[in-house]
């Protein structure tokens, strides 16, 4: 934590180890924030040709602009490096423009550095604008809370230093996260190309040796479904000596269990190695446990192979379950949706043959996720020492 008299940061670059104290000024002062104004609705495309508009986080990604919507009418605007800044819910989102954009309600454009852009990161992952926000429907900040903002600010050398240290710490980031993306399209491509695709009894591409047409069977021929049921309310527990429950995908990460509510009460439960599908809101989210876990409500345990989680993954990226699904406020499937379900099945080996590829794909995938998620918290961590 830093010295609140000194006013400076715990780490800094050698050469301003003596240097001034950090001042702390009113955001408004240090930079020129415009309040985004939304055209009238008659006004928004589909024309990548008219004005890119930004209303919200929806239109960014990873830190950037990404083009969603267009508008024929300009209202406010944000020219190409400026930083765009949420102030609807979510609030606080940031993010850059490589675009000359239009401005709509949810956003403000702030003309600012580097140096500014992670102070508004930093000030968004330690929630900062809760504070200010209003709304209790919907939350958001306004033009004053922004201008009023209290930031620490040091002498333009040391901004600069800071801001392209850490501008080639998130080149690193994103280029991490452009490797990630690549994999899992081409796991989506492998998915369409290795499976049959509807009408079809023979996928696209196959390993050598195999040509036998693939079985349509039902789900619940070929898997042991076990549908949750949650345990009473009164049970449920923080220990981690308990049993390990598991509601739905909040209890999933990245294809995994990973545990975060315990129970006291046994119901049904899932074995080290079942799969995991999400039966209620949002409906087909899959995952494996590498725990003995309880069944809530919200989710079935499945005893298949690699093979079968590859098609329930690929169920889940076609929206498969949507035909099924019942309830006008809570999507859910049910036991029969579930075992009725029709899936194509190969022979052993070959269903062998493509388990065994998809899952060294997955875990290259779960390998740059861990680099990624290592990049990311090593950011954290230097956001929190180098600023005050």
């Amino acid at each position: 934590m830093s010295d609140s008299k000194k006013k400076v940061p715990k780490r800094r670059f050698e050469e301003f180890s003596n240097a001034n104290d950090w001042e702390l000024r009113k955001l408004g002062e240090v930079v020129q924030i415009t309040m985004g104004q939304s055209p009238n609705g008659t006004n928004y495309t589909d024309n990548p040709n008219d004005y890119i508009l930004v209303q919200g986080n929806a239109d960014m990604k990873n830190g950037q602009v990404v083009p969603r919507v267009w508008t024929k009418q300009i209202t406010k605007t944000a020219a190409i490096g400026d930083i765009i800044l949420s102030v609807r819910a979510p609030v606080g989102d940031v993010g850059k423009t490589n675009y000359n954009v239009v401005l709509g309600r949810g956003v403000a454009g702030i003309k600012g550095d580097e140096f500014i852009y992670q102070v508004l990161f930093k000030m968004r992952l330690e929630n900062y604008w809760a504070k200010y926000s209003t709304g209790s429907t919907f939350e958001s900040i306004n033009s004053n809370d922004l201008k009023e903002a209290k930031v620490f600010v040091p002498k333009e050398l040391e901004k600069k230093e800071i801001g392209m240290f850490f501008k080639q710490l998130d080149n690193t980031i994103a280029l991490h996260q452009r490797k990630l993306e690549k994999i899992k399209a081409l796991k989506t491509a492998y998915l369409s190309e290795m499976f049959p695709a509807e009408g079809e009894s023979k996928p696209k591409r196959r390993f050598a040796g195999f040509t036998d047409a693939w079985e349509l069977r039902k789900l619940g021929e070929v898997v042991q479904i076990t549908m949750g049921q949650s345990p009473n309310g009164t049970n449920y527990t923080d220990n981690p000596n308990d049993y390990i429950l598991v509601q739905g995908n909040a209890d999933m990460k990245n294809g995994q269990v990973v545990p975060r509510v315990w129970t006291k009460q046994i119901t049904k439960t899932a074995a080290i190695g079942d799969i995991i599908l999400s039966v209620r809101a949002p409906v087909g989210d899959v995952g494996k446990t590498n725990y003995n876990v309880v069944l809530g409500r919200g989710v079935a345990g499945i005893k298949g192979d690699e093979f079968i989680y590859q098609v329930l993954f690929k169920m889940r990226l076609e929206n498969y379950w949507a035909k099924y699904s019942t309830g006008s406020t809570f999507e859910s499937i049910n036991s029969n949706d579930l075992k009725e379900a029709k899936v194509f099945v190969p022979k052993e080996l070959e269903k062998k043959e493509i388990g065994m590829f998809f899952k060294q794909l997955d875990n290259t995938i779960a390998l740059h996720q861990r680099k990624l998620k290592k990049l990311q918290n090593i950011k954290k961590a230097y956001l929190n020492e180098m600023f005050i």
